[in-house]
């Protein structure tokens, strides 16, 4: 008597293969069901990559807050003896972007949590609302940089030891760009828009920090006003991010998708035999993770068995060549135009001499 989280089914050419729906396994044990079983399709295997990519997520998230507090930590010792109020705001702005890994960090972690019968999709939504979050912060650094470079505009004030805030400057630039070129490469790899979008305010803070090293210059030059200008040249830039990354969350929560990757999914289906058309075909985002609908055409004269293996084939071609896709369901129908039978029976016959 077999488990009760395993069935057994039997392919056109009379072999047998197992698809487990343990959920519960280890990724250790994941991989080596997925080898003794290649056309198996393992859910199991899926959420184990899932979790891994929620994990390098977090790390990604604990290791910038490191290092913007230490950036952070740096600068403030330099304003305790220089008294910059523009070193000020560089500082307390690197905190509130290091302070943005909160949201982040409790969005991957709800997004780890099984999904209920109120919530079926599971929290994955919760690291887009992260991703609002952020963008709001980014627009309150754009409003902040723009006002405090015309309250400077207005009323110049001189800066004391500007060797060391210049250098102050040069760590804040260098402790951002580290930060954001990690944020972005991650969240790129694992398919978060959010921590992207994280990576991005990272940016714009460097850029603020180079302001702080334009108004050192400026200073030393004797050019009071070169502050304030470059302030509001900043206050653009961030602005110009802000558009990029508001674009990039108001896509992700209107369930938009890449369609290179539809095409590739699409194509992917029509590559297996026994399938004649794809009519229907969706794909959306939740989280970082990607999920598919599809309907397929099969021969109407197959057995319910034929046309449950031709639909685990479809899901198992879908979710081992399409980055970040965990969950495809498929959906079979028969065939119903004159002639489909006799075609789609000699490409259900390739099929079995391919098993």
């Amino acid at each position: 008597m077999g488990n009760p989280g395993t069935a057994h089914h039997e392919h056109a050419d009379g072999t047998h293969h197992t698809h487990s729906h343990d959920h519960g396994g280890s990724r250790l044990w994941g991989r080596i069901r997925h080898a003794v079983t290649p056309h198996s399709h393992d859910s199991a295997a899926r959420v184990d990559s899932a979790l891994e990519a929620s994990r390098e997520g977090l790390r990604a998230l604990w290791i910038s807050l490191v290092i913007l507090g230490a950036t952070a930590g740096l600068q403030a010792a330099v304003f305790a003896v220089s008294g910059s109020v523009a070193l000020l705001g560089d500082t307390l702005h690197n905190v509130a972007d290091a302070l943005t890994a909160v949201p982040l960090g409790i969005a991957f972690l709800l997004g780890r949590r099984a999904a209920t019968r109120a919530y079926t999709y599971g929290f994955g939504r919760a690291e887009d609302l992260a991703g609002v979050v952020i963008v709001l912060v980014i627009a309150a650094s754009a409003v902040a940089a723009g006002w405090t470079a015309i309250d400077r505009l207005l009323d110049p004030r001189p800066m004391a030891h500007a060797g060391w805030v210049l250098a102050a400057g040069l760590i804040g630039f260098a402790g951002n760009e580290v930060v954001a070129r990690y944020r972005i490469t991650v969240g790129r790899r694992i398919g978060s828009a959010a921590l992207v979008a994280d990576g991005l305010h990272a940016r714009t803070d460097g850029f603020a920090s180079l302001a702080v090293v334009a108004a050192a210059a400026g200073s030393w030059l004797g050019l009071p006003w070169a502050d304030p200008v470059v302030g509001l040249a900043i206050a653009v830039a961030i602005t110009l991010v802000l558009v990029d990354a508001a674009k990039e969350i108001y896509r992700r929560l209107m369930d938009r998708v890449d369609p290179a990757i539809v095409d590739e999914a699409e194509g992917a289906l029509r590559e297996i035999p026994g399938i004649d058309g794809v009519p229907a075909l969706r794909l959306r985002w939740i989280g970082h993770r990607l999920h598919a609908e599809a309907t397929v055409v099969v021969p109407a004269h197959l057995s319910l068995i034929a046309a449950h293996e031709i639909a685990a084939d479809a899901e198992h071609q879908l979710t081992h060549r399409i980055p970040h896709l965990t969950t495809a369901t498929v959906h079979v129908d028969p065939a119903t135009h004159p002639g489909d039978e006799h075609h789609l029976a000699l490409s259900h016959h390739r099929r079995a001499h391919v098993h």
